[in-house]
């Protein structure tokens, strides 16, 4: 029998609850245990279970007589859901994927890992008017100069080596927003130049941009010390220069990287798996939340999704 990961947000694996029974105390029609069951092998799915063994013929039989003929009526059959190409494989009496010992398929809340809604964090257009790209370099350099002075953060600018106000293309369609400057950043002064900056160039390449084409900018300009993620004091001290920067470039497209950009710019505490596969909106600019390239390089399984998010924006941006 094939043992699942343990996973408590869902259920224990190895003390499953009971599949409900067609009973007199529990009179459920006995398509409803089709579509559990097919409920469970979309979650496996979901969690990453790549094969479930098949039963032996006598499993199946066993099943037969328990789950679906000592529950319909004899001149009745059980409905069986269809299945397609695009969508996971219903169980049959004939042919099950789950064997008989495997009573129960969780019921996750529907809402479970289903994208939001796209929402807007401002409704309103960006302040002010749409600048001359001299202007813009102008204005972006005047503020990069006041946030190489900042102290409002003491412990972050007594560690810092150098703050890392952002760069690129300073009438961009695409703004790529991540979470902090790292070890690489705060020695150098550029934004995404570490492993996960080689491999968001990489990224943005698959997206037929070069680097020179987008702005690169993070919530914080400082490294927080041994690279942990910006509280929400050193957030909210950093919030009125990433804005400033944003309403000086007035991109088409943000990308967030990572959920503590996502959560910053869209003033929301959903998960990535919540509000990625959706456009949300900034005054003017689409907002796409995607996984960060560090997170990608620690679980490849994720890059899938990543590309997935990706290609959307292409698809939406022309480029595709």
């Amino acid at each position: 029998m094939l043992e699942l990961p343990r996973n408590d947000r869902f259920f224990d694996a190895k003390t499953p609850p009971q599949l409900p029974m067609t009973s007199p105390e529990n009179d459920l029609d006995p398509g409803e245990t089709h579509e559990a069951a097919g409920e469970l092998l979309a979650h496996l799915q979901r969690v990453g279970v790549r094969f479930i063994p098949q039963p032996k013929a006598e499993s199946v039989e066993s099943w037969n007589s328990r789950w679906i003929q000592d529950a319909a009526p004899a001149d009745s059959q059980p409905a069986v859901a269809a299945t397609s190409p695009q969508s996971p494989p219903q169980p049959s009496a004939a042919g099950s994927s789950i064997g008989p010992e495997v009573k129960t398929p969780p019921r996750a809340p529907d809402t479970r890992l289903q994208p939001v809604e796209s929402f807007s964090a401002s409704d309103d257009p960006y302040p002010g008017t749409s600048l001359p790209i001299a202007e813009r370099e102008n204005q972006l350099a005047n503020l990069a100069s006041v946030v190489a002075g900042c102290t409002k953060c003491t412990l972050l600018a007594k560690c810092r080596t150098q703050t890392v106000f952002g760069e690129g293309n300073p009438a961009a369609r695409f703004a790529f927003f991540g979470e902090a400057p790292g070890a690489d950043e705060d020695r150098l002064g550029r934004p995404f130049i570490g492993r996960a900056g080689q491999l968001l160039d990489k990224m943005v390449q698959a997206c037929k941009l070069q680097r020179e084409d987008i702005y690169l900018l993070n919530t914080v300009k400082c490294r927080p010390p041994e690279n942990r993620n910006p509280d929400p004091t050193e957030l909210a001290n950093c919030r009125e220069y990433f804005e400033q920067q944003l309403q000086i470039l007035r991109p088409e497209y943000i990308v967030c990287l990572g959920a503590v950009s996502a959560h910053s710019l869209l003033k929301t505490k959903l998960s990535i798996g919540r509000l990625r596969q959706r456009f949300h909106q900034y005054h003017e600019s689409k907002v796409l939340v995607i996984y960060h390239p560090a997170y990608l390089l620690r679980n490849p399984d994720a890059k899938k999704a990543a590309w997935a998010d990706l290609q959307m924006l292409m698809r939406d941006a022309g480029l595709a």
